[in-house]
């Protein structure tokens, strides 16, 4: 698949495109803050999974060592994974700002927003 990954020198964010014609100019945009100062990096190995083997991945006991539930960096790092696992784009901005309140509350009470994720 020509699928070309190039990253915002504003705001850093690593973006996928899908390039169909390599003879036709490309200048790509950032979708996060639409700068165009964008630069191409090298691209990581990626294999494509069904749902079972994720799902699979995601119930190995494994993945929650280290995990401390009642730690909000643990459990924003937990999420992040999941995320990435589902292939959802959970950005660290949500997920830095659910962790930075519960540090602020330091209760339950501050740990509201996680569950909705």
């Amino acid at each position: 698949m020509p699928i070309y990954e190039y990253q915002c020198q504003k705001c850093k964010r690593i973006s996928d495109f899908l390039i169909l014609n390599r003879d036709e100019v490309f200048d790509p945009v950032c979708p996060r803050c639409g700068s165009e100062q964008m630069v191409r990096v090298m691209s990581r190995f990626r294999a494509r999974l069904s749902e079972e083997t994720r799902m699979e991945r995601l119930a190995d006991p494994a993945r929650f060592s280290g995990l401390d539930e009642n730690d909000p960096r643990s459990m924003a790092k937990f999420l992040k994974k999941m995320g990435q696992e589902m292939g959802e784009d959970i950005s660290g901005d949500e997920v830095d700002q659910m962790v930075e309140e519960a540090m602020e509350g330091g209760g339950e009470e501050s740990a509201g927003g996680l569950e909705d994720y």
